[in-house]
């Protein structure tokens, strides 16, 4: 009986996935590797073989892979440095596990973007390649759920700004690139692939007259340079290092670091992406 392993299987992404594998294969055939397994207590309760993996502790991830055969490697949080060496960690203890595929989920253009994150993914693929373990590189472009932050404040009142230009984004909802890790972690013929698994390409000008066709209302878009982007977000109370990233990520998208134009992701689904509005509808409040 083929085990499946699914990693951060409590995180908001880790999640979707598990419910999505639950609905194709019995509980007792997938086993989820966490921080804290106090945490997966539900799934334990639905046979799932619930482990501790902590990547932090790599001591704890051979017992927590073991008699996997194909595994799902969700991206963990954290500054560039540490994320490396965890990711490398689990690499190596899934080689001495004996897993036979690690489906990973990187990001959009992962060998050439210039967001600050993009160096985690590089050096995660390259361990894997590295680690003649077969692979499936799911390059996920950006969450549409990022953007919520910023579709409150325009709930509330404000004006939606932006440093990031004419730059577009493959923005898709969560659900969508759990069920593609799914059908990657339960399917045949992803050896040795990569995904770019993008949406739409739209510009924040795009995105916002879509926000507001939901919303049944106007919706002022203002484009900033990245200092008063930056300014604007620590004046909202934004710690200065998260401005900083986040003002790095709309120069990124101004460069053209999540412009993807790419049929992966249908591909991969066996179905068309969730409608933008539709998907908008789903994660607005209320």
């Amino acid at each position: 009986m083929m085990k499946f392993l699914v990693t951060g299987a409590t995180g908001q992404l880790g999640s979707l996935v598990v419910e999505r594998l639950l609905q194709s294969i019995a509980p007792e055939r997938l086993a989820v590797s966490v921080r804290d397994p106090g945490k997966a207590e539900a799934l334990r309760r639905r046979g799932v073989d619930v482990r501790r993996g902590d990547f932090d502790h790599p001591e704890t991830l051979a017992e927590a892979f073991a008699g996997a055969e194909r595994m799902l490697l969700i991206s963990t949080t954290g500054d560039n440095e540490t994320r490396i060496r965890q990711h490398r960690a689990a690499v190596a203890a899934a080689k001495a596990a004996g897993v036979r595929f690690i489906a990973y989920t990187s990001l959009a253009k992962a060998d050439s973007s210039p967001l600050s994150l993009a160096e985690v993914h590089r050096a995660t693929e390259e361990a894997i390649r590295e680690s003649g373990i077969a692979y499936s590189f799911l390059r996920n472009n950006w969450y549409l759920e990022n953007e919520l932050g910023t579709i409150q404040a325009v709930m509330g009142g404000a004006p939606w700004i932006t440093s990031a230009g004419a730059g577009r984004v493959g923005w898709a909802p969560r659900k969508d690139y759990a069920d593609a890790a799914a059908a990657v972690l339960m399917g045949e013929g992803h050896e040795n692939t990569v995904y770019e698994l993008s949406g739409k390409p739209l510009s924040y000008d795009q995105l916002a007259a879509e926000v507001a066709a939901v919303l049944g209302r106007e919706i002022r878009v203002e484009h900033v340079d990245d200092e008063t982007y930056a300014r604007a977000l620590k004046d909202a109370g934004v710690p200065e290092p998260l401005a900083a990233m986040f003002t790095g990520v709309q120069q990124a998208i101004r460069q053209g670091a999540l412009d993807v134009e790419s049929q992966d992701f249908e591909k991969v689904l066996g179905r068309p992406l969730t409608p933008i509005q539709d998907a908008l509808r789903a994660i607005l409040p209320g």
